[in-house]
């Protein structure tokens, strides 16, 4: 297989990362549960690797880095623990559904109202509408860091800083960026980061974490098992522990040290310039073939993602073509990403998208150009 739905999740993940799991899951315990030291030798591990995001995104304190089983999980936690009745949210055309569906339920359920940044036909925003959309009602910013369909990045420090400008609190989707992206919750002024470990940052899926700023509280979206304070009938207040009810994924939370282990090492600039090399040799293959569309701004800070059709052919279709035909992986369709789609234009049709990793080479990249050429011949 040629693997190029890395936006999805990285399926190669590096050996230190799968060596490290296989150890946790013949040594680790249950971090919090107990003080033997299966038990001690897990919660050494999690606080280490709270200190390593810590360090990586810059967060102020490692005790505010609150793990969960992925980015979804994160962002309800923030969006939930966060919005009042009545409160106002902006947010924008580029958001995935794991932003959308939490918004849309607190506007049912507890009458918060929504603004969207709307995108163009390249799936770009103006910065400006997010003052113009700013209501006295308006709580929050709630921005992704780069689409997962277009590739297209946010500058989130702009975004930050007119948030704060504002008084707004400011809460990134870091998704696809994480690992791939420099992201620093001060500088960029973040009060709330979410992230997934399976996607850049290489780690192994179930893992995944909630940033916290230091002014920023959030009421459990979850509650129940601690470890600690087993006679409060309340969930504890201080962190990470409010936020993390029931056993933390320990296995996998050892795969994400390693991963941010290797990350290090091998440089994530370096990481991204390779990434970024191999997704402009395939932008720059299929972008003249004739009867292709290739969507997005290649002209701006980007992830590794190129999305396409291929005349006017069901995504779906062509996608599965690759895979049959020329063992290639891709994902078509919606993306969970509806508003993206009715921006661009592509609703109906959906899209196929072609995403590079750290794994890939450029004799797959060749590969993938040749395939969608004879597909569109």
């Amino acid at each position: 297989m040629i693997y190029l739905d890395n936006a999805a999740t990285t399926r190669q993940k590096p050996q230190p990362v799968i060596d490290a799991v296989v150890s946790a899951m013949t040594t680790l315990g249950n971090s919090a549960r107990g003080t033997h030291e299966g038990s001690l030798s897990a919660s050494r591990m999690i606080y280490g690797t709270r200190e390593k995001l810590a360090t990586f995104f810059n967060c102020p304190r490692p005790d505010h880095v609150v793990f969960t089983a992925n980015s979804t999980e994160a962002l309800n936690m923030a969006i939930c623990g966060l919005l009042d009745p009545g409160d106002h949210v902006i947010a924008t055309d580029l958001e995935h559904n794991s932003v959308l569906r939490p918004l849309y339920r607190l506007e049912a359920e507890r009458s918060v109202t929504l603004s969207f940044v709307p995108a163009d036909r390249q799936g770009r925003i103006d910065y400006g509408e997010f003052e113009r959309l700013i209501r006295p009602e308006t709580r929050a910013i709630i921005c992704t860091h780069a689409s997962n369909l277009t590739g297209n990045a946010v500058d989130i420090g702009r975004v930050g800083a007119i948030a704060h400008a504002h008084g707004l609190i400011f809460l990134v989707d870091a998704s696809q960026t994480a690992g791939v992206l420099p992201i620093d919750m001060e500088a960029q002024q973040i009060d709330l980061l979410c992230f997934t470990g399976h996607k850049s940052l290489m780690g192994p899926q179930g893992t995944g974490g909630l940033c916290l700023g230091e002014n920023v509280a959030l009421r459990p979206w979850k509650v129940g098992g601690t470890g600690v304070q087993t006679y409060n009938p309340a969930q504890p207040e201080q962190l990470p522990t409010r936020l993390e009810a029931g056993t933390l994924n320990g296995h996998g939370i050892a795969g994400l040290s390693a991963a941010l282990d290797y990350i290090r090492a091998v440089g994530m600039e370096t990481i991204r310039e390779k990434e970024e090399a191999l997704m402009r040799r395939f932008y720059e293959g299929v972008s003249v073939i004739p009867g292709v569309t290739v969507y997005g701004d290649f002209n701006a800070p980007r992830t590794a993602v190129v999305a396409l059709n291929i005349r006017d052919y069901d995504s779906g279709e062509v996608s599965d073509a690759l895979a049959q035909d020329y063992g290639i992986a891709t994902r078509p369709g919606a993306h969970c990403a509806p508003r993206m789609h009715r921006a661009l234009g592509t609703e109906r049709q959906g899209a196929v998208r072609f995403s590079f990793g750290w794994f890939n080479t450029e004799h797959e990249i060749d590969t993938a150009i040749r395939a969608v050429k004879e597909l569109a011949e």
